[in-house]
């Protein structure tokens, strides 16, 4: 996946492309993927990087939803359920079995977990991921030893899906390429190209060089998340506003605060939202926060008093306290929330997704989650289809194998990510001995992933490698900043690149990262003007 050979491509097509996606998280990879595998012409473009947004900034769940459950939601529990199967049998090579913990200490929370598990259970079908049931006070404990004991009556067992989003996001956008669409990044939409009043293309800048394109296209789908509305009012200045984006918080701590292979739900806090603390990587990542935000940005920040909701709820199930010191690293995420009635607590708006087709033709699908981006993508292909007058096709994704594809693996191989790639990078290795070297001793990584990255996934800056192609900077902010040189000289020495570029991008790279640190006093409050 080499992007300068795929700007060249569409540099040599001067053609209308059947489908022209805009954006390129969850959503628009899912799109792509979906009208590529259909056999359409298929193009997407992304205005940063793939995944730059919420969708590298998740809880790290494929899951039905137990808390929407709880509300009744039964349909999107059912949906998310059949996903998460298929999701796990498309990318066993990201998405895994994760035994959860919902510890009791409140004698109403046993029963309702205990008989609602089951009925997740019964939903989930032949694609369930196996039985729950009832644990006494000492199996809880010796599931999760470092539980707060105090006032633990028991708990309940039961089982949900963990991926990594970001290298899905990356292995979606090279499953694009294999079925020959066209993925790019730092690609920006700047105007529609319209006949009338219809839709029938775009003008996009090379975010890299600063050339402009007319790309024509017989449908542009409109998969921007918390951006939706930046589009819908490029097309009509007078759309009505339909994101309401709500800011989800998650803290990294190290293994120490839950040792083992299970994870914690907690089922009670203060804002109506469950807490998780899930194993990630080899550290323990707890969230998260639902706080409605006034403004959406590439690069959202933690509020303080988000910070501190976390750590009290975390505390209160933990025999050890986590404080600030502990956190590692802190990440924020927006949620695209749609708000098409006058509910004004995001906590109790629906996450099902949302399609519309506005009066030009242009298709919009927002909403929804990770788990449901596959069903997502199909339902806005049919549509599209249908709005540009396409071939029918149908819908081949329930049993695509996305890239990387591979069953069998060690648990325990840092490289087990890449799934099927995994092998290609030992061979950089074999070829240079050098790197296999670490990156820094406190995280996984070796230099031939930066090689790789920048080779066959399209990484283009220090931050694209250190946030996405790898973790760094969700696992150990500090340790990331301290790899930061030595990456940006492993990519220069791969893109051409001089020592003004590396400079430029370790001190851009600081800055960011500096973000994801809490020193005593929480960094990038200046959004606390968002509450």
């Amino acid at each position: 996946m080499n992007r300068q050979q795929i700007v060249n491509s569409v540099e040599q097509y001067g053609g209308y492309w059947d489908v022209i996606v805009v954006g390129g998280g969850a959503t628009g990879l899912g799109v792509a993927v979906d009208a590529a595998s259909r056999g359409y012409k298929t193009i997407l473009l992304e205005q940063h990087d793939f995944s730059k947004g919420t969708s590298s900034r998740s809880t790290k769940l494929v899951h039905g939803g137990v808390r929407y459950l709880r509300r009744g939601n039964v349909s999107l529990v059912i949906e998310a359920l059949h996903e998460r199967g298929l999701l796990i049998h498309n990318a066993p090579h990201l998405v895994s079995h994760q035994a959860f913990i919902v510890p009791s200490y409140v004698w109403w929370d046993g029963p309702f977990y205990g008989a609602g598990m089951k009925v997740y259970d019964l939903l989930a079908g032949k694609l369930g991921l196996g039985p729950s049931r009832r644990l006494s006070k000492q199996e809880t404990l010796a599931h999760i030893p470092t539980l707060e004991f105090e006032g633990l009556r028991g708990g309940v067992v039961y089982f949900d899906g963990q991926f990594d989003d970001s290298r899905l996001a990356i292995n979606l956008a090279q499953t694009i390429v294999e079925h020959g669409g066209t993925p790019i990044n730092y690609f920006k939409v700047r105007h529609f190209l319209k006949t009338g009043e219809m839709i029938h293309g775009v003008i996009a800048t090379d975010m890299e060089t600063g050339r402009h394109y007319e790309i024509n296209g017989r449908v542009v789908v409109n998969a921007t998340g918390v951006f939706t509305d930046t589009l819908l009012e490029m097309d009509n200045p007078e759309a009505k506003k339909i994101i309401c984006p709500s800011q989800g918080v998650h803290l990294i701590l190290d293994k120490e605060f839950l040792p083992g292979e299970d994870a914690v739900m907690a089922p009670q806090t203060e804002d109506g939202r469950v807490l998780f603390a899930v194993p990630w990587h080899d550290k323990v990542i707890v969230g998260t926060t639902d706080t409605p935000v006034a403004e959406v940005s590439l690069e959202p920040r933690a509020l303080d008093h988000e910070i501190e909701f976390i750590l009290k709820h975390a505390a209160a199930c933990m025999t050890k306290d986590p404080t600030r010191a502990d956190v590692k690293s802190v990440f924020a995420g927006l949620r695209p929330l749609v708000n098409t009635g006058d509910s004004k607590s995001t906590a109790a708006i629906s996450r099902d997704h949302y399609l519309v087709v506005s009066e030009s033709g242009l298709v919009t699908i927002t909403g929804g989650k990770w788990t449901t981006y596959r069903k997502m993508a199909e339902d806005t292909v049919n549509q599209a289809m249908m709005v540009a007058g396409l071939d029918e096709r149908e819908c081949v994704t329930k049993e695509l194998r996305i890239h990387g594809w591979l069953k069998h693996y060690d648990r325990h191989d840092p490289l087990r990510y890449y799934g099927s790639d995994a092998v290609f990078i030992r061979k950089l290795v074999s070829a240079d001995p050098a790197l296999g070297e670490k990156l820094h001793q406190k995280l996984p990584y070796i230099k031939a992933e930066v090689i790789w990255a920048v080779r066959e996934e399209m990484a283009r800056t220090v931050e694209d490698f250190l946030a996405r192609r790898s973790r760094s900077l969700f696992l150990d902010a500090g340790a990331s900043m301290e790899m930061a040189a030595e990456v940006a000289r492993l990519m220069a020495g791969e893109l051409k690149h001089d020592d003004d570029w590396q400079k430029e991008q370790v001190d851009d790279y600081t800055k960011l990262a500096e973000g994801y640190l809490l020193n005593g006093s929480l960094q990038g409050g200046l959004n606390d003007n968002m509450r």
